[in-house]
């Protein structure tokens, strides 16, 4: 049995649908089961938990022959993350109780990076978590290709999505959500000792030049990508209510400035099979 968590997400679920469809049984770990009411009838066990709370985790990750964790994102932390790091105190706690066969993490591209920026929660993560007495090891996903979701309705409405990500012709490492599912499962599979790491990206890194023609051609109408120029960051993103700034910002300074990357580079990151004209097409078939 394979116990996971953020199931009623993206990653999650693309994890449970693997196992699901390899004949795995899944504990579905949620903090709203009527959320988890598909999962049920897919035949999962439901665990009700929440990530604050030690004998709850403990309860849902016992007897587990792996665990596949997603860290709730936190896209405003507070200034020296203390959200996360209470959390990983709470799950420490819960998997070394509960001790179950393996843990695989969802990590990031960049989570070894130096400088501060919102990844580096991914990076407190990492080393907190490698200290268990358990076999545990970080999927380090690449920028996921879903996140072009939000230029649905830009890209139909207007035929301009604008783009953080800049210059337009920039290409950094990304990967579908789908891919992921398919690696986290079969990590959970595997057998290793102490902590590994395993990157993944696309066979071909995007640019937002890239995305935009691959909404042309889902739409049949010119779709271009448009730069938010950096200078107004701050001031959108207090707009959207946003606190702490920062490390958003600097995030996107380095994926446009190249220190967010695979620490294994390119040529030693895993490849996923998906396209991001296929991730394209079905976001806007789905909207």
């Amino acid at each position: 049995m394979f116990a996971v968590t953020g199931m009623t997400g993206q990653v999650g679920a693309a994890v449970a649908d693997h196992l699901l469809k390899d004949g795995a049984t899944v504990r579905a770990v949620v903090r709203n089961p009527e959320k988890a009411a598909g999962w049920k009838e897919r035949g999962c066990e439901i665990a009700v938990a929440d990530m604050n709370d030690a004998v709850s985790l403990t309860s849902a990750f016992r007897g587990a022959e792996g665990v596949f964790l997603v860290i709730p994102p936190l896209f405003d932390p507070a200034p020296g993350f203390p959200e996360v790091k209470g959390m990983l105190a709470t799950l420490k706690t819960a998997l070394e109780a509960a001790r179950p066969g393996k843990l695989v993490c969802l990590s990031t591209v960049g989570a070894q990076a130096t400088q501060p920026n919102l990844l580096s929660q991914l990076g407190i993560v990492e080393k907190e978590l490698s200290t268990l007495s358990i076999p545990v090891a970080f999927l380090r996903a690449a920028w996921f290709m879903e996140n072009a979701a939000w230029d649905v309705a830009p890209a139909r409405e207007t035929g301009v999505i604008p783009s953080f990500l800049q210059p337009l012709d920039r290409a950094v490492p990304m990967i579908a959500v789908d891919d992921i599912g398919g690696l986290g499962a079969k990590m959970l599979r595997e057998n290793w000792q102490d902590a590994r790491v395993a990157e993944l990206e696309a066979q071909e890194r995007v640019s937002p030049a890239m995305i935009a023609a691959a909404f042309a051609k889902a739409l049949g109408k010119p779709v271009t990508a448009e730069v938010v120029p950096q200078e107004s960051w701050e001031e959108l993103f207090r707009a959207q209510g946003m606190k702490n700034p920062e490390p958003r910002m600097r995030m996107l300074d380095g994926f446009n400035e190249g220190w967010i990357d695979f620490e294994g580079g390119r040529e030693k990151s895993l490849k996923g099979a998906s396209r991001i004209e296929t991730v394209i097409r079905r976001l806007v078939a789905g909207a």
